[in-house]
């Protein structure tokens, strides 16, 4: 805590009284020691009469000493106490002046407005307390508290602050005095002088009143004047455009390097020197001419500089004193704009060819470009647009044409909507029209001022990502519910997507799967023996080999429990592979049992027919022996046979006969079945064929009472076709319709060409075919039974079919069950056959 030196005065005399105590104290302690050694040697001496030796005489020299000493040192203690007492009034008396001197220079330190700060010895001390003393007026801004005032940061300004501490410091240490003008943080000046006295350094604060403190005001604004004007100065010299100064008669007297450079000088000194201009005469007229009432003049005018000509934008400011100018170099600028211009108009009829409507706000909310979608899109008036109406004037437009989203607080809206100027990120909403239709909104806002708006229409984007959302859906429920099992592995070989069956199927935890094995790590896990292996490897050939181009991969894989599957590679458009299994266990056991009983039915079918015609030959001899025999015992000429033996050989000749059909029936089947069929080609007339072979059948019509009808017309002309088989089959046609017609009923035979082909159609009004039997009938040895005379051996219409197909024809047969049956043969009319056929 600093003290001032009448205090340290008066702590002085205060210490010199203890002094004078203690010494009188220890008189007084020396005066009882000699009377206690007194009393001491006395009883010494009564107890020598009673006892007396060697030892008691050495007592009571010790005694008789130490009472001299105390007898002698009481005499020296008087003698000082007289001393110290003349000796302490004369310090009183000194102590009393020095502390009336303190005082006086305390109040003559006083009576001046300043304080003075003293630290005694030189150097940084631990615990150094300075003395204070003086007195400051309030409004200088300095505090009146000693510790306050010590503590500069708080009531100077930062950098007076700081000056006066590295002032001071350097005083303290080597002892170099100072003398500055310091700012309080009320803006007032203090006059700081520090000086050194013997081994004290002492600082003295005066307040700068009256001139004294316009002075400091003055040199405080002289000081920062000239440095601004520095930094001016040194701001102008660093930048690239031309800079100068003119004084009141409009002489250049300062100018910057680029000036220098800009009129081709050397240096700026020698440009102010040489009183070179930069700009030209119309230019300095034109200057002079277009100044406004601030004496400012700002233009962009063509001038030549450092040899070429560019355009500058000059700015000029005249005072009373002078004039102050810069030009900035714009061609760059002026060239950016142009570029930008056109730039702009390209952009613009661009944005005219874009389906996405788009509007451009400048920073005054008018509109300033929109293009033909927006126009379209609001369907609003060119003339409208045109205007530049401002930003809420649309909004309100469109809201008065219902073709904004309903909104409950329509001016809140609003409001929010217009916030995107003030905004510096871009705005995204949803608008929901009236129409149905959705727009997408991004309000994004320009650095400079204004927003640019950008309305895509989404309505058919969500209404397909809907429906694409709603097709995944369904996809995927029906991948999970197929019963073959699907997998889709990626580019990288690794399993995208998969379906329960194929967990099922290759008997892998949907955590295995989750983790997207590659189809390396499902072959080394799946493939169980080499069969599994190898189709396992080709699958992973397919999936992950580099090919030109990918193909399909199927094949049969046969696992070791017994199941077969059939698995099949399918690539896709992204580079991955579809790969499904279906498990065909059940389909090829019955395959194979069908395979196999094929088989034997093949073998069946061919021992049949070696049988049938190994019968029909060994069948044929013996029955012309009997046919013959039955002739000539019929015959007149070799005797008279009774009535019942002549019905009994027309029995024989009649059914040799009809076995003799069934034999010839069953030699051209097989005759066409070994491919060696030759058809006897020629003109057949139509007409007479037809009558042939229904004269053949007069006796059987007769016999079942049934009433043939033809429908052949008078020009129905010739057929190229062999007669005899033609015969044949409209034999066949028409026995098979008398066979199943019931007696009395009605056949018909009709004959028409048709273009390039003749037509046979034969018609019963039979009982019919049944449905299920109609694509039987042609087979052989098949035949409707509905009763005794309907029975046969069913050839004929699988001869029909046989030979009419050998003539380059066809066969159609339709039948009701109760309604009859009706067969149609087509022929060619010139058939271009070799013929023979193949063997079915």
């Amino acid at each position: 805590m600093p003290v001032d030196g009448g205090s340290r005065l008066r702590k002085g005399a205060g210490r010199r009284r203890r002094i004078l105590k203690t010494l009188s104290l220890s008189g007084v302690s020396a005066l009882a020691l000699a009377a206690s050694m007194g009393s001491s040697l006395a009883q010494a001496a009564n107890t020598s009469t009673t006892q007396f030796g060697a030892d008691q005489m050495v007592w009571l020299a010790a005694l008789g000493g130490a009472c001299a000493f105390a007898v002698t040192a009481s005499f020296a203690f008087l003698r000082n106490r007289r001393t110290s007492a003349a000796r302490i009034g004369a310090l009183s008396r000194e102590n009393r002046d020095l502390k009336l001197f303190v005082d006086r220079l305390e109040s003559m330190l006083n009576t001046e407005e300043q304080r003075i700060i003293a630290w005694t010895g030189l150097g940084e001390r631990p615990g150094l307390t300075p003395h204070v003393w003086g007195n400051l007026p309030d409004t200088c801004g300095a505090p009146r508290s000693a510790a306050q005032l010590l503590s500069f940061s708080t009531w100077l300004d930062a950098k007076s602050a700081e000056l006066l501490e590295d002032h001071l410091a350097r005083l303290r240490s080597i002892g170099e005095a100072f003398c500055i003008t310091l700012e309080t943080r009320h803006r007032t000046y203090i006059e700081a002088v520090g000086r050194t006295a013997g081994a004290a350094s002492v600082l003295r604060l005066r307040d700068l009143t009256g001139d004294r403190q316009s002075q400091a005001e003055l040199a405080a604004r002289n000081a920062r004047l000239s440095g601004e004007l520095y930094m001016l100065h040194a701001l102008l010299e660093a930048m690239p455009a031309p800079a100068w100064q003119t004084d009141a008669e409009g002489k250049v007297n300062w100018a910057n390097r680029a000036y220098a450079r800009a009129v081709d000088c050397a240096s700026p000194e020698a440009a102010v020197s040489g009183a070179v201009e930069f700009l030209d005469a119309p230019a300095r007229e034109a200057m002079s001419r277009e100044r406004n009432d601030d004496g400012c003049f700002r233009s962009r005018m063509p001038i030549v500089a450092a040899g070429e000509r560019r355009v500058f934008e000059v700015t000029d400011v005249r005072s009373n004193v002078g004039s102050a100018g810069i030009a900035i170099d714009i061609s760059e600028l002026d060239r950016t704009k142009k570029e930008l211009k056109r730039t702009e108009e390209f952009h613009g009829r661009t944005l005219d060819q874009l389906a996405t409507a788009v509007a451009i706000y400048g920073a005054d909310r008018k509109l300033q470009f929109y293009n033909a979608a927006f126009r379209a899109l609001w369907d609003l008036d060119t003339g409208f647009l045109d205007g530049q109406p401002e930003d809420g004037i649309v909004l309100d437009t469109l809201r008065a044409g219902r073709k904004l989203p309903e909104q409950a607080d329509y001016r809140v809206w609003r409001t929010k909507m217009l916030e995107s100027y003030q905004s510096l990120e871009a705005r995204e909403s949803w608008w929901h029209l009236p129409d149905g239709r959705t727009l997408r909104v991004i309000a994004n806002p320009h650095p400079q001022g204004g927003v640019t708006y950008i309305y895509e229409n989404v309505t058919e984007r969500l209404d397909l990502e809907s429906r694409y959302n709603a097709l995944i859906r369904v996809q995927g429920e029906t991948l999970d519910n197929l019963s073959e099992a699907v997998a889709v592995f990626g580019s990288d070989g690794r399993l995208r997507l998969w379906n329960p069956a194929f967990s099922e199927i290759w008997a892998m935890p949907e955590d295995q799967l989750s983790v997207m094995p590659h189809v390396n790590d499902i072959v080394n896990t799946c493939a169980a023996n080499t069969g599994e292996m190898d189709a396992w490897r080709q699958l992973a050939g397919s999936i992950t080999g580099l090919m030109d181009s990918r193909t399909h991969l199927a094949g049969r894989m046969e696992r070791r429990d017994g199941s077969v599957l059939d698995y099949a590679t399918v690539p896709l458009p992204d580079g991955g592979t579809l790969v499904t299994f279906v498990n065909v266990t059940d389909s090829v056991n019955m395959e194979r049992a069908l395979v196999e009983k094929n088989e034997a039915l093949q073998q069946a079918d061919d021992l049949k027919n070696a049988f049938i015609q190994h019968v029909s030959y060994e069948l044929r001899s013996p029955l012309t022996n009997i046919i013959g025999f039955a002739q000539l015992l019929s015959d007149p000429k070799f005797g008279e046979l009774s009535d019942k033996q002549g019905e009994y050989a027309e029995y024989i000749l009649s059914s040799s006969s009809a076995l003799l059909a069934i034999i010839n029936d069953i030699l051209d089947l097989a005759t066409i079945d070994a491919g060696i069929m030759e058809l006897d080609l020629s003109e057949v007339d139509v007409a007479q064929t037809v009558s042939a072979a229904v004269e053949g059948l007069k006796d059987r019509l007769v016999d079942s009472q049934i009433v043939l009808r033809t429908h052949v017309p008078d020009d129905i002309g010739t057929i190229l076709a062999d007669e005899r088989r033609l015969r044949q089959v409209l034999f066949n046609l028409i026995s098979n319709a008398v066979r199943y017609s019931e007696e009395g009923g009605i056949i018909d035979v009709t004959c028409k060409r048709q273009g390039a082909t003749v037509v046979f159609t034969v018609k019963d009004h039979g009982c019919g075919i049944p449905q299920e039997m109609i694509e039987a009938v042609f087979n052989r040895f098949v035949g409707h039974d509905s009763g005794a005379r309907r029975r046969g051996a069913g050839l004929g219409l699988s001869i029909v079919k046989s030979f009419v197909e050998l003539h380059g024809g066809h066969v159609e047969i339709q039948s009701r069950e109760g309604n009859g049956t009706t067969v149609t043969c087509t022929f060619p009319a010139k058939p271009e056959v070799t013929g023979r056929v193949a063997a079915e």
